[in-house]
């Protein structure tokens, strides 16, 4: 139930219509029987304003905007249309829904609740119901009594929130803090005693320890090494993990002994930042191709293997860094568990077990997918694994009794497959679970909820999505990229926001999905690999033994496989892009917008590495794109001015070749519908390459317009070509503008996307999550006892229906 803040915003909104109706009544009356003589159906925000703008005269609208409506009409996310009546999705600001609507014939304003909004959308696709037996599921209930923040810049710092919170309730009397206690005496490791001992048996022992402890660290040298103490440190009931040295273990002292004399969130997270909790880590992504080398560019692998790739890395390091740092002498493990692929087409994917090149403790260990039939042999779409992942999670828990020898202190999912696998087996084990999306389908893929069943044969989108729900609120807490990825900008939707309210039509109905809200949402943003992506201004070292090649994949005069088109002047500055060949990524819409401007033509070459040339994909939408691809090269006679390349696998010669198309004052695009995150951005922008980047999604939130790079809209490609006109005869007239944006881009990726600064935030999190999950009700028994029903009733006959596949 909407509380009374939500209802007074609804009759605001409703008033504000009702008021302009009075007072504007046949400017009104022309607009939305305007969308009534369209029919039933649906209207997307730019048609509404569209057709706002084509009907209403520019004199009225004058005086429509001063009195709200316009704002509202601006604010409105859809419009669904059954004659008489027309309701708006109304979102005022980020997190924030209203739903009105207006009947054209009474000329009547009424808001509505989120269910009756849905079943007002169902009616397009299944009529009008008068059934009322519809599976609504509701969230809101577990969470109802939990504080959350209600504005929308908190969105994305749970951890800040929660701190806040929870350690008001933790340390407002003396009773309230034996948790913490109980927490740091039941804390081990393999058996092993860490931070207390058996001496410590009150908070009162614990502050005299602290203080005596405190006292003899003020008498040695800052330097001195733990293991000179350290049987002092055992008698007073303290043990390793404080820290490697006295200095250290001062600051660690310190930092419990602050929030304990008096109340401090931020010293509380440093604290529990600082604990020992993290040793075991296991990552989840188990579709795709996933290994070090030859899997680029395959169909379901891309940006995906390579964050993954770069966060194990900088993770394991912060581990031994901060393992080292607490004076501990204990070995991480990061496992990355994927799918065994018997046939391997020539990448290692058939290795059970293999060591992640550039770390000591991390290894990739592939587990496969079965039936009562065997072991699945080939790779099989994303959209196809539902069926096996049930399967796939008991066999992946025992394959990780045996590795580690030991229970995971946290389960990272990644993407939709592996999240649910991590989520049944953080469920299992009673493990921390992180998730990662990623990608969520529903918002790469608009309308596809409620036109599910027309996409159902290709997509399954009912296991997807429903697979993205038990995720979702399964987690104790969730990573994104940007605040973009939560709840988008003040026009566009977030990727978790639009799973706060959707309805599937004969399937279910989602009144509360996700609260992008909640105090699990953190923004945690990735880097780029920096011995592989560095400025092109570092001499020293750049790559130059490369550029042969390089040059032979830019230029030569040959097609073969791995190259199609010859670009006939040299000397011309490159537009570089580099992505999937599918729908979303948008390369082909990049070549029309190049094919369509002749001055774009004249000032640069385009050059996309996308698809494999040499191989018949299996995937559909890849299908379609290539031949995309050919239709547009000879539509507009770009044989001379593009390049297109096949997907290239070698991560370090990619890096080389953004420089050298740096070296040749080129620039990046990336043109994608929607973006996640855009790892392709962040490396071009940390080789200094000037970056244009779609407007929808992460990217808007990674470039600052205009200063360390350009965003663009896909879906208006003639602007996105005057932009890079634009830029380009800049540059053309002062060389010094490139060189502005360049440096531009590296000082905002130096300063916001660096692993480095990833890995200690994941690290805090897990630490702090972990801390208040064996505390207070974070557990979320409740929640997790609905989900094991909607698993149970729903997702497992989903993905019974899902095709099995045959070698």
């Amino acid at each position: 139930m909407a509380d009374h803040r939500t209802l007074t915003r609804i009759h605001s909104i409703r008033e504000r219509l009702g008021d302009t109706l009075s007072a504007h009544t046949n400017e009104l009356l022309s607009l939305f029987s305007r969308f009534v003589k369209q029919g039933k159906g649906m209207l997307l925000p730019h048609q509404i304003l569209a057709e706002y703008e084509s009907v209403i005269p520019e004199a009225d609208r004058e005086k429509l905007k001063n009195g709200g409506f316009e704002d509202v009409l601006k604010a409105a996310q859809e419009a669904i249309v059954t004659p008489p009546w027309v309701a708006l999705a109304i979102r005022p600001r980020p997190g924030v829904w209203e739903y009105v609507r207006v009947n054209v014939s009474e000329l009547a304003v009424e808001e509505l609740t989120v269910p009756e909004y849905l079943q007002f959308k169902e009616e397009l696709v299944e009529g009008r119901s008068e059934s009322n037996f519809v599976l609504e599921l509701d969230f809101e209930p577990f969470n109802a009594s939990f504080p959350r923040p209600s504005l929308s810049k908190s969105i994305g710092n749970g951890v800040q929130f929660l701190n806040r919170h929870l350690s008001s309730k933790l340390f407002h009397d003396e009773e309230s803090m034996y948790p913490l206690l109980n927490f740091l005496k039941a804390h081990n490791y393999d058996g092993m005693s860490i931070m207390l001992n058996d001496r410590i048996h009150s908070l009162s022992a614990l502050r005299s320890a602290l203080r005596k402890a405190e006292q003899h660290l003020i008498s040695i040298p800052q330097d001195t090494p733990y293991s000179e103490f350290n049987h002092r440190f055992q008698e007073l009931g303290l043990e390793k993990g404080w820290g490697d040295t006295a200095e250290r273990v001062h600051e660690t002292i310190h930092l419990l002994l602050d929030p304990l004399e008096a109340h401090d969130p931020n010293t509380l997270e440093s604290f529990l930042g600082a604990v020992p909790m993290v040793f075991n880590v296991v990552i989840l992504s188990p579709h795709g191709y996933f290994a070090q080398d030859n899997v680029l560019g395959y169909p379901d692998t891309g940006g995906q293997v390579v964050y993954i790739l770069d966060q194990v890395r900088a993770l394991e390091n912060e581990m031994l860094l901060r393992i080292k740092k607490q004076g501990l002498d204990i070995i991480p493990h990061i496992l990355i568990v994927t799918r065994l692929l018997p046939d391997a087409v020539g990448t290692t994917c058939g290795q059970r077990l293999e060591k992640v090149i550039g770390t000591e403790h991390t290894n990739i260990l592939r587990v496969p997918f079965r039936t009562e039939k065997g072991i699945i042999r080939k790779w099989i779409s994303r959209f196809e694994v539902w069926p096996y992942l049930e399967t796939y999670a008991d066999d992946v828990a025992k394959e990780l009794a045996g590795e580690l020898q030991a229970t995971p202190d946290l389960i990272i999912g990644n993407y939709s497959d592996g999240n649910l696998v991590a989520s049944l087996l953080a469920q299992k084990l009673g493990v921390t679970q992180c998730t990662i999306a990623h990608a969520l389908e529903k918002t790469k893929y608009p309308n596809s909820d409620i036109y599910w069943k027309k996409s159902e044969e290709q997509y399954h989108f009912s296991c997807q999505f429903t697979a993205d729900l038990i995720a979702m609120n399964h987690a104790d807490f969730i990573i994104t990229s940007t605040f973009q990825e939560i709840a988008g900008s003040k026009d566009t939707v977030g990727q978790y926001e639009s799973h706060t309210a959707f309805t599937m039509p004969g399937l279910y109905r989602v009144v509360h999905g996700i609260d992008v809200f909640d105090p699990k949402l953190n923004i945690v943003s990735p880097g780029a690999d920096m011995s592989i992506y560095f400025s092109y201004s570092e001499e020293s070292k750049r790559l130059t033994a490369l550029h042969p090649e390089i040059e032979e994949l830019l230029f030569s005069d040959v097609e073969n496989t791995e190259h199609k088109c010859v670009l006939k002047d040299k000397s011309k500055p490159i537009i570089f892009s580099m992505a999937r060949l599918d729908r979303v990524k948008n390369i082909t819409g990049l070549v029309e917008l190049y094919g369509k401007n002749p001055r774009l033509r004249e000032l640069v070459n385009l050059v996309v590495v996308a698809g494999d040339h040499a191989k018949a994909s299996k995937d559909l939408e890849e299908q379609a794109e290539m031949n995309k691809m050919y239709s547009l090269i000879e539509q507009y006679k770009l044989d001379g001015h593009i390049r297109w390349i096949s997907a290239q696998m070698n991560r370090v010669r990619n890096g080389e070749l953004y420089r050298y198309i740096a070296d040749k004052k080129g620039v990046f695009v990336q043109p994608a519908f929607y973006e996640a995150f855009g790892l392709t951005v962040v490396e071009s922008m940390t080789c200094g390459l000037p970056t244009f980047a779609t407007v929808h999604g992460g990217p808007a939130e990674i470039i600052v317009h205009g200063v360390s790079g350009f965003h663009i809209d896909p879906y208006q490609g003639d602007k996105a070509a005057e932009l890079l006109v634009d830029f380009l005869e800049k540059c053309k007239e002062d060389p010094t503008y490139w060189e502005k944006i360049s440096k531009g881009a590296m000082k905002r990726i130096e300063e916001k996307f660096t692993w480095k600064l990833y890995s200690e935030r994941l690290m805090t999190l897990a630490g702090v999550y972990g801390f208040w999950k064996y505390v207070s009700n974070l557990d979320r028994r409740e929640t997790k006892r609905y989900l094991e029903m909607f698993y149970a009733l729903k997702y497992r006959k989903l993905a019974e229906s899902v095709p099995l596949h045959h070698d």
